[in-house]
């Protein structure tokens, strides 16, 4: 399987979009080769502005493609795979979805044992390329497993995981970055009150935590080594750390991310 393969996006939402928007901005795949689905494509005109297709029929879509990527909202997603599972062919197909909750056992149960089936978890940052990608998978070829991870790879960094992790990996890595904002939005609101005007504290405060993954990327170091060199005797990084833990920075944080993963597992 090769990268001109054509690939159908089924649900042109947030994620979707954000999916199609970094295949075409890494060349993955040229603009005629891509086509999204959705009930109201005037939403997506600046796709067909790209010469990409745009569509409302998932079953022409499926079976005009070669790899399709079920992006659609989990309370829809069973319904649409029931109605529209003899679109796909087994021999041809390969579906990579990005659905939360749903699990191959959920997908292979309605499209059938034979389909090449891969789960993949991405954040919207695969818009621009800077997405981490979780990934499990059933019935592939090797061969198509290292084209799909290539195809995320391109997107950001593919990792590997069991699909028993897929639910956590939501949580880390897809609702991580409202986690992470959300700290960005708190850190321009602390800029501002201690005189910085709003965009000068949000360009310092952006450009401070993109190095600080950076450092933690680039070097492989633990958080705590990097920490250790800002926080000198009685300075005031370690009053500004010890203030936040006082009012349970790191423990509102985990107690977040495991409300998250527990709503996930609830449904």
């Amino acid at each position: 399987m090769n990268k001109e393969k054509k690939i159908a996006i089924i649900g042109g939402g947030n994620l979707g979009t954000s999916i199609a928007r970094g295949l075409l901005q890494a060349k993955f795949i040229a603009p005629g080769e891509l086509v999204i689905t959705r009930r109201n494509i005037s939403t997506l005109s600046a796709f067909r502005e790209q010469g990409v297709e745009v569509s409302t029929d998932n079953a022409k879509a499926i079976s005009g493609s070669d790899v399709v990527i079920l992006a659609l909202k989990p309370y829809n997603v069973r319904e649409v795979l029931e109605e529209f599972k003899y679109a796909f062919d087994p021999s041809r197909h390969l579906l990579i979805s990005v659905v939360t909750g749903l699990f191959m056992d959920d997908i292979t149960r309605i499209t059938g044992e034979e389909l090449p089936v891969f789960r993949a978890m991405p954040n919207t940052a695969i818009a621009i390329r800077e997405s981490v990608t979780c990934i499990c998978h059933r019935h592939a070829a090797d061969t198509q497993v290292k084209w799909v991870e290539g195809l995320f790879a391109r997107l950001g960094v593919a990792v590997m995981v069991d699909e028993k992790l897929m639910d956590a990996a939501t949580v880390l890595g897809a609702c991580g970055i409202a986690y992470a904002l959300r700290y960005i939005r708190a850190n321009i609101q602390g800029g501002i009150e201690i005189g910085f005007d709003a965009a000068t504290a949000s360009l310092i405060a952006a450009q401070t935590v993109k190095g600080a993954a950076e450092l933690l990327i680039r070097e492989k170091r633990h958080p705590e080594q990097e920490i250790d060199k800002v926080t000198t005797p009685k300075g005031c990084t370690i009053a500004g750390l010890n203030e936040m833990e006082h009012q349970g920075f790191s423990s509102s944080l985990i107690k977040g991310i495991t409300a998250s993963y527990n709503k996930i597992q609830k449904g």
